[in-house]
């Protein structure tokens, strides 16, 4: 089908103004596809933070079944509203809820995955000539009841309807220009990329990039659908994400990206016998922990050191379970640091291309940046720094690795 979908979030609906505007953007775009235009909509600006609020003024612990309650409405106001807007300029449009859609999700509150996709509605309102505006980050369970599917829930909306609706592109629409290749307002020299590959953007995602969260972009890989990021506030070509196949360019490094909400841990002088990490990471995960880089060093006396990172929200229990397992076990010492950060590269192209770990070494070095963990995959290299360090250790190695697009060539990486 000659259709397009379209994602807008808080902050391209936050006033009437604004609403107003993408109602101008989607009746453009209704004339240029024949077939139809399905826009997903977002809560309106701080809509969700403050309902979250009236939750916590009312209960310290509110049920998650009330809260997809509260929190689904912000999403069934932006549709409203932005479905008049468009009935003010002469189009037939019409909003419907995540279940009207016909949006399934698994039975799980605040967090829900969406299972399928019933598109008969949508297409028959489509073949009607309506503009449909479906509300994002809900959904509904197979016994009606309403769910919520967490963080960068309307981004997900957006490209699971692409997806099932067979849109051959997916626009999410956003407040900045597109994916840069790493944040502008910590590398000035930063620059917008035209492409990038699914499994770049998941990896850049889940290291702390926030364009677009991961569950979109997996989802988008798995249905093969291309997402086209641009901006709300201007009519520039933004950023495409897609398979790697379809890319034209090729670089060894595509993008630089940090996590300053992490934290370090290590146990010291742990016996170096089978199951002791198994002992250690078993309790993490049944607390609900989850460890992100782990790194065991052997002495010579027989003992070994294990240190991790962890997300800072989950330090206090991460610390208390490896000082439980340090008494168990007769270590002597839990360290901790939470003032660390993760600066991480990642590019396809670093899979036929050797030295980007060797560069991307020297580079923090000549900055006088040590380097206290290393993780590395075969699109991604992590180190954790000092938390301090990070705006510098970002600067120099996008200088080392990241120049123009329009003059990448394989043979241009300075190592």
């Amino acid at each position: 089908m000659n259709l397009i979908v379209q994602k807008f979030g808080g902050s391209s609906v936050a006033d009437v103004e604004r609403i107003r505007h993408v109602a101008r953007r989607v009746a453009d775009s209704k004339d240029q596809y024949p077939d139809g235009v399905v826009v997903v909509v977002s809560a309106m600006g701080k809509t969700t933070d403050r309902l979250v609020g009236l939750a916590r003024d009312i209960s310290s612990s509110p049920s998650a079944r009330e809260m997809d309650m509260l929190l689904a409405t912000g999403e069934q106001v932006s549709i409203a509203l932005l479905s008049m807007a468009l009935q003010e300029l002469g189009y037939k449009a019409i909003s419907l809820t995540g279940a009207q859609a016909g949006i399934i999700t698994e039975n799980l509150h605040t967090k829900a995955k969406i299972v399928n996709i019933d598109t008969v509605a949508i297409k028959k309102l489509l073949a009607e000539g309506y503009i449909v505006v479906v509300a994002g980050f809900q959904g509904t369970t197979a016994d009606q009841q309403i769910t919520t599917l967490g963080r960068g829930g309307s981004d997900t909306t957006a490209v699971a309807l692409a997806g099932a609706l067979e849109a051959p592109v997916c626009e999410i629409y956003t407040d900045v220009d597109g994916v840069y290749t790493t944040d502008p307002n910590v590398v000035p020299q930063a620059h917008k990329l035209s492409e990038i590959s699914y499994e770049e953007m998941l990896e850049l995602a889940q290291l702390g990039a926030k364009v677009l969260h991961p569950r979109s972009v997996e989802c988008a890989k798995k249905y093969h659908t291309a997402i086209h990021v641009r901006s709300s506030f201007n009519t520039h070509e933004g950023t495409y994400v897609k398979a790697m196949k379809d890319l034209e360019i090729h670089r060894p490094v595509t993008g630089v990206t940090s996590d300053l909400r992490q934290a370090k841990l290590a146990i010291r002088e742990v016996p170096d016998k089978p199951g002791i990490a198994a002992q250690l990471f078993g309790a993490l995960a049944q607390a609900n922990v989850s460890v992100d880089m782990i790194i065991q060093s052997v002495n010579d006396n027989l003992t070994n050191d294990i240190a991790f990172t962890v997300h800072e929200d989950d330090l206090k229990s991460a610390l208390n379970i490896a000082e439980q397992v340090a008494r168990d076990l007769g270590a002597p010492e839990v360290i901790h640091d939470p003032e660390v950060a993760k600066v991480s590269i990642v590019g396809v192209g670093m899979i036929g291309t050797p030295g980007i770990a060797a560069a991307m070494f020297d580079a923090l070095a000549q900055a006088q940046i040590n380097i206290q963990m290393i993780s590395t995959s075969e699109i991604k290299i992590s180190c954790v720094v000092a938390r301090q360090e990070v705006r510098k250790a970002m600067q120099v190695i996008h200088d080392k690795f990241v120049i123009d697009e329009s003059a990448v060539n394989s043979d241009d990486i300075l190592l």
